[in-house]
């Protein structure tokens, strides 16, 4: 008899075991199934700091963040003629506003979530100091190419050339202009040694991929207009939750520290 109540407990001990498994299971199945994803038009002075801010949303909330990352005004137009985006993060506020003046964003989501930052960068096996000759390093005979983001639809390449017009040397080193389709090629171009110098994203000079390949001098923020990086939610969007709840996340502390980590600065004025 005590072998067969010890069958019995067992047979039920096996039985809850299966049971449990299974519901993990269904659990398991049931988080996967709703578990969602949204596209995020980024500027691309973003590259990196996104990918971080992806990477924690997804951890907390199991949905997914796919990024297409290109020049502001690039991505506005393809907003415009009806690209499936839920959200656009722009290198400057013009777009954005642009955008809900037309219908094409939700007005109440509009924020500006940092301000950028300009920087002259070059590769370490440049000889040049750009902390100690600062925009002069643009003028050296040994500077043949000067990578910037092309100014017709990047903010970054038009703080570059109101940089260049600040310190009297646009014309001076006219020639020398190499221009990248975004910031992020731009600073390809100098980091592979296609440009000598470029005048690039803070937020590219602080990442993985550059930081320990050059050295830079931060530009005074009088020297060029200040870059009010704005957020909008695209009206069309099917995932207005997520994508809000993604922006919320954005603003959030833990959102700015990630910014900060990359030279973005929070605004003094929302």
């Amino acid at each position: 008899m005590l072998f067969l109540r010890i069958g019995k407990r067992d047979c039920r001990i096996r039985w809850a075991g299966r049971v449990i498994l299974l519901l993990l299971v269904a659990t398991t199945i049931t988080s996967t199934a709703s578990a969602q994803s949204i596209t995020v038009a980024a500027a691309a002075d973003l590259n990196y700091a996104l990918t971080d801010l992806a990477g924690q949303f997804e951890r907390i909330t199991g949905n997914k963040v796919i990024p297409t990352i290109g020049a502001s005004g690039n991505l506005y137009s393809q907003i415009m003629n009806g690209a499936p985006f839920d959200l656009f993060f722009s290198a400057d506020e013009e777009y954005p506003k642009r955008l809900v003046e037309s219908g094409k964003a939700d007005a109440t989501s509009l924020h500006i979530y940092a301000v950028g930052h300009l920087v002259l960068w070059v590769p370490n096996s440049s000889p040049l100091d750009p902390s100690k000759l600062q925009m002069a390093v643009l003028t050296e005979p040994s500077v043949k190419r000067i990578a910037i983001a092309n100014p017709m639809h990047a903010p970054y390449g038009r703080a570059a050339t109101a940089a260049l017009e600040h310190y009297g040397l646009k014309s001076k080193v006219a020639d020398k202009l190499v221009l990248g389709e975004n910031i992020s090629q731009a600073a390809q171009f100098v980091q592979s040694g296609n440009a000598q110098a470029g005048l690039i994203a803070l937020s590219l000079a602080k990442s993985p991929a550059m930081e320990a390949k050059g050295k830079y001098w931060e530009l005074p923020l009088d020297t060029y207009p200040e870059l009010r990086q704005a957020v909008v939610v695209v009206t069309a969007s099917q995932q207005k939750k997520i994508a809000q709840a993604f922006l919320d996340f954005v603003l959030s502390a833990e959102g700015e520290a990630v910014l900060k980590k990359y030279g973005l600065t929070p605004p003094t004025h929302p």
